[in-house]
């Protein structure tokens, strides 16, 4: 249960999160927001010492233009994933060094710039480095697979509300809200995702929240406030709807991108076991249209789309949301040649 304090400033709440960490932070925080989130306030902390770390606390009303609400005891849930992460995959996730779990703060170690790219800034610039899909998408398919039908990682993450108001309502429900004539589908889509528990989900594989390494190119996965035990086809086509769409905003790049899609996919379904691969590019061939359409109508919009893009990605979206492609291979043929 969340509390509140006299004083709420990073100021006061910080000291305490570093002594438990046994870390003498010293008498002077330099205290510096950083941008780019809609869901959380974030800081970047300077110690007396110089040492940098990163702070984050989450916001019950996001940043986006409609109303959006949201629990703030995801921040728990978004340390766990963190830690999990970590656990399987060493480097794939930020190291969390404290959390003020009444506050609802998480303190993690700081990647400087001079050290990471985003992946994000390097797709919209035109870099588009086939190196990182694809161990994205292995490291996304280790965490995956490592937790596969695990009941202890099902019992850490009992998130289904919070999937449901971060994602699953504003992208799904909303959406087919927006389009009549395909609610039936779109929820049918989301009733299956709802209801499938298969792996730990970190609910948010975006382009935004993906740092790469300058040194090694190893990809660090921000941002996990949606962590749920459920349906690992989110993650994966969360992931490949961010190739699509910018393989539609940059023309140049649209073979690139779908090239590095399908790349993607191959990684990421070839960590699973042989026999759950065909349910899953199925349920992500039949989702990925769907979570297309939401982010040209739903309530989280990507930005950098003009409206003549979002004309194209709902007339290469609508007919595979009426009629799902058998699997991501049929799919992403099926987009290549409407491009």
């Amino acid at each position: 249960m969340l509390t509140a304090t006299k004083d709420s400033s990073w100021e006061a709440l910080l000291p305490p999160i570093f002594a438990a960490a046994g870390i003498a932070a010293g008498p002077r925080l330099e205290v510096e927001p950083l941008t780019g989130g809609v869901s959380s306030d974030i800081v970047r902390i300077r110690l007396a010492d110089g040492r940098l770390y990163c702070a984050k606390r989450a916001l019950s009303q996001l940043k986006v233009a409609t109303e959006w609400q949201a629990p703030v005891e995801r921040n728990h849930y978004e340390v766990a994933w963190l830690r999990r992460a970590n656990a399987i995959v060493p480097g794939a996730a930020p190291r969390v060094i404290g959390e003020d779990r009444a506050h609802g703060i998480a303190l993690l170690e700081y990647l400087p710039p001079e050290d990471y790219l985003l992946w994000k800034t390097e797709l919209l610039a035109g870099h588009a480095d086939p190196r990182v899909p694809v161990a994205v998408a292995d490291a996304l398919g280790r965490i995956h697979a490592a937790t596969l039908g695990d009941p202890t990682a099902a019992a850490e993450f009992p998130t289904d509300a919070l999937i449901d108001a971060l994602r699953l309502d504003p992208y799904l429900r909303y959406t087919a809200g927006r389009h009549p004539a395909l609610a039936d589908r779109i929820l049918a889509v989301l009733a299956s995702t709802a209801g499938t528990r298969l792996a730990l989900v970190h609910g948010d594989v975006s382009p935004k929240n993906i740092l790469v390494s300058r040194h090694d190119g190893h990809p660090v996965l921000l941002d996990a406030e949606c962590a749920w035990y459920g349906d690992p086809t989110f993650d994966a086509a969360f992931c490949l709807n961010h190739l699509v769409l910018k393989s539609i905003h940059l023309p140049a790049l649209h073979e690139t991108l779908l090239d590095q899609a399908q790349a993607f996919a191959t990684a990421w379904l070839g960590h699973f076991p042989a026999g759950h691969r065909a349910g899953l590019a199925a349920r992500t061939a039949a989702l990925l249209p769907c979570l297309m359409l939401a982010r040209v109508d739903g309530k989280s919009p990507v930005e950098y789309l003009t409206e003549p893009s979002r004309q194209v990605v709902r007339d290469r979206a609508m007919p595979l949301i009426r009629e799902p492609a058998p699997d991501l291979d049929h799919l992403l043929a099926i987009l290549r040649s409407s491009g």
